[in-house]
């Protein structure tokens, strides 16, 4: 019987993104189900299947190794510590249960070419700057925009030289992780190299800097006059819905700036086909995760004190194990 892989996800009180979230657990599983995986997805908070409810499935199907792979774009504290520490509370749970444990999604080839499948999508819609400007500037629903067209992968072709003519800003969460935040940068470069593009730039939605409306104006003064707002995130959400509507505030008071904001990266196959490399890759033991800039492993300056920091995992009430955690609205 072979190992069966869970989708660890974060959660979302966002119905759209939980049923994101259960429709490429469907696709990775129908991709998978060939080699005879069986695939279970959980969230460690904020929606339903709880990571418990999951995990307990596979336990009582006979599945005493799991490979666990977090579905997540960069390696920030929920990679790093929230889910591992989860799965050690349901090996506590569940006696006798072995983990592998895969890497973050992000960065790969794949997600460049999603983000530039997004991109191409919005700046395709025509050449000239419309008035008002359209995407996310005026009269748009930010929520609408937020869901975004996950299925369409190619993208309308923007290959005539629209390109050349836009900036874009890539937006993601932002974390307390300087090296999370900083594979975000690496993200928005890789972006940047090799495609016709004015330039790239890179904002945060939380937690850290530049915000959306720095990152729009340090593309405005850098004389971007076309821009469009890469949302990096796997599903719709509270924060994806959040960065459109902020660049809408800053598009009001610029309407001589193109504003435009790309779909998230969403449910499909190239996702798919990257979460089963990671299954993979765990599976075989070659696991390639960046420790080298860790803070819970160097003491890198302004986060000392983070270095050998316990990890703890959130807490839920209806939880049997209380150890503690925290909530994100997400």
């Amino acid at each position: 019987m072979s190992a069966p892989l869970l989708l660890a996800g974060h959660g979302t009180r966002d119905q759209a993104g939980v049923a994101a979230f259960t429709a490429l657990t469907a696709r990775v599983g129908a991709l998978l189900r060939g080699e005879g995986v069986e695939v279970a997805g959980g969230n460690i908070e904020l929606s339903a299947p709880p990571l418990r409810a999951a995990v307990a499935g596979l336990a009582a199907r006979g599945h005493r190794q799991v490979v666990a792979v977090p579905l997540v774009l960069s390696a920030a504290a929920h990679a790093k510590g929230d889910i591992p520490a989860a799965l050690a509370r349901e090996r506590r749970r569940h006696p006798g249960l072995a983990w592998r444990y895969g890497r973050p999604l992000g960065p790969h080839p794949a997600l460049l070419e999603l983000l530039a499948a997004r991109v191409n999508a919005v700046l395709a819609r025509g050449d000239d700057p419309p008035s008002p400007p359209r995407g996310i500037a005026r009269g748009d629903d930010p929520r609408g925009i937020a869901r975004g067209d996950c299925e369409n992968v190619d993208g309308p072709d923007a290959s005539d030289g629209t390109t050349e003519q836009a900036a874009v800003l890539l937006v993601a969460r932002g974390s307390t992780d300087p090296d999370a935040n900083a594979e975000v940068c690496k993200t928005s470069r890789l972006l940047w190299e090799g495609r016709r593009l004015m330039f790239t730039e890179t904002a945060f939605v939380s937690l850290a800097r530049p915000s959306v409306a720095e990152g729009l104006e340090r593309c405005r003064r850098l004389g971007a006059r076309r821009i469009v707002v890469a949302r990096y995130f796997l599903f719709p959400g509270v924060l994806p819905e959040r960065v459109a509507e902020q660049a809408c505030r800053y598009a009001d008071t610029h309407p001589d700036i193109d504003i435009r904001c790309s779909g998230v990266l969403g449910d499909c196959d190239p996702i798919a086909n990257l979460v089963a490399e990671r299954y993979r890759e765990a599976l075989s033991g070659d696991i390639r995760m960046n420790c080298d800039v860790c803070i819970y492993r160097t003491a890198l300056p302004g986060f000392e004190h983070r270095v050998g920091a316990p990890q703890r995992p959130h807490d839920h009430p209806h939880d049997h194990f209380p150890d503690g955690g925290h909530v994100h609205v997400r």
